[in-house]
């Protein structure tokens, strides 16, 4: 139980509060609503390059990562819901940015310039809209929930991208490219209208850290994370190409088997890294994990890479929750928005170098070989979760 700023008494829920996790849901829209349709706007009616695509794409990451520490302290100093308001204010602007960007008056390098900087702002928006749905809903439930908190955002993320991804590309082809950059302006509108109607639950007070002292503390939990993503990162990158090289002929079906193994477990199992510890939970869902790369790199046939890539997701499911609650447990609670933004931003990088890192290795070795390189970060990371747990005794 705590109290407000304004003085009521705020008490933990059961549940994470359905308030945030909708707003998450509605607010993570509008980064899985532009994924499919930048790429053929720039490419296609622009005319620009593949390589500036991906530079494009690739640099809402950037001040994503560049912005975590930001976003930590104005939800460790204001609460979880103004870091929320405040980030969906912003990927509201960077949705009218992208609108602004297919007027057809403009020449080619003026759009691509406008849409840069909407990639810039979406990214500072992300950062604070994420972090502080994140620390939102722990402070709704209370740290000894907090893994189960933290399993709800996730699923709420990754419906989100499920979702947004291909809805922006029927807007796309259906009524055309402003139209699914409007749904960008309207998503975040929509999560901004939700958060400023839910409870705020207030921060923590207390000992401040610095940024770079909370990564001091974290870092262990953030690197077995960074290992976690190299696993999706392959899959997402490179699974359609390892399909066609088999000839194969589903690979549109591999994020929906990764996806039904996540969510199942972060339904049924999400509370269990506050009931056996992290470390533990963490470690086991690496193995897990492991395993299902394991079957992508060797399966004789389409149905068996499929069955590995569930398998995957069955073990990525819970090492977000397993080693956040870890984390938090190793700063002082007015630094858990801070410790948050950190251990996301781990998550930020392994998606920035997983990718060309497993390219260079599928370039050299063939696709298969990057679910060897998954197998094997996935193993690193459950023995430095095994290590982390005996040394937390």
């Amino acid at each position: 139980m705590s109290t407000s700023p304004s003085g009521t008494v705020t008490v933990p829920l059961a549940r994470p509060a359905g308030g945030v996790i909708a707003a998450l849901f509605c607010g993570y829209l509008a980064v899985g609503l532009p994924l499919p349709v930048l790429p053929l706007f720039i490419h296609g009616q622009l005319g620009f390059s593949t390589l500036v695509v991906g530079l494009v794409i690739g640099i809402q990451f950037l001040a994503t990562v560049l912005t975590r520490g930001y976003a930590g302290r104005l939800t460790d100093q204001h609460g979880g819901k103004r870091s929320a308001l405040q980030g969906a204010a912003v990927c509201t602007l960077a949705g009218v940015l992208y609108l602004l960007a297919t007027l057809p008056m403009l020449s080619p390098g003026a759009s691509l310039a406008i849409i840069v900087l909407g990639r810039l702002l979406a990214g500072v928006g992300e950062s604070q809209f994420v972090t502080g749905c994140v620390s939102w809903s722990i402070a709704s439930v209370g740290p000894q929930r907090a893994g189960l908190s933290m399993s709800w955002t996730g699923i709420a993320m990754f419906a989100a991208l499920s979702v947004g991804a291909p809805a922006g590309m029927l807007l796309f082809q259906h009524l055309g490219v402003g139209a699914a950059m409007a749904a960008c302006i309207a998503a975040p509108l929509l999560a901004l209208g939700i958060a400023a109607a839910a409870t705020a639950y207030p921060s923590s007070g207390g000992l401040r850290l610095p940024f770079h002292h909370v990564i001091g503390r974290i870092w262990r939990e953030g690197l077995g994370l960074m290992l976690q993503g190299v696993g999706l990162s392959g899959l997402t990158a490179f699974a359609s190409l390892y399909f066609a090289a088999r000839h194969w002929h589903n690979a549109g079906w591999v994020m929906t088997a990764f996806g039904a193994g996540f969510i199942l477990v972060r339904l049924l199992f999400g509370h269990l890294p506050d009931r056996m510890g992290g470390y533990r939970v963490a470690m086991l869902s690496l193995l897990v994990e492991a395993a299902g790369q394991a079957m992508l790199w060797l399966a004789p046939d389409e149905a068996t890479a499929l069955a590995g890539a569930l398998v995957t997701g069955l073990g990525c499911a819970l090492v977000f929750p397993a080693l956040g609650v870890e984390a938090l447990k190793r700063v002082p609670p007015a630094n858990r928005g801070s410790a948050m933004g950190a251990f996301v931003a781990f998550l930020d990088i392994a998606y920035g170098i997983a990718g060309p890192a497993a390219g260079l290795i599928a370039g050299h070795f063939g696709y298969a070989a990057v679910y060897v390189f998954g197998a094997g970060c996935a193993l690193l990371g459950a023995v430095l979760a095994a290590c982390s747990s005996r040394a937390s005794r």
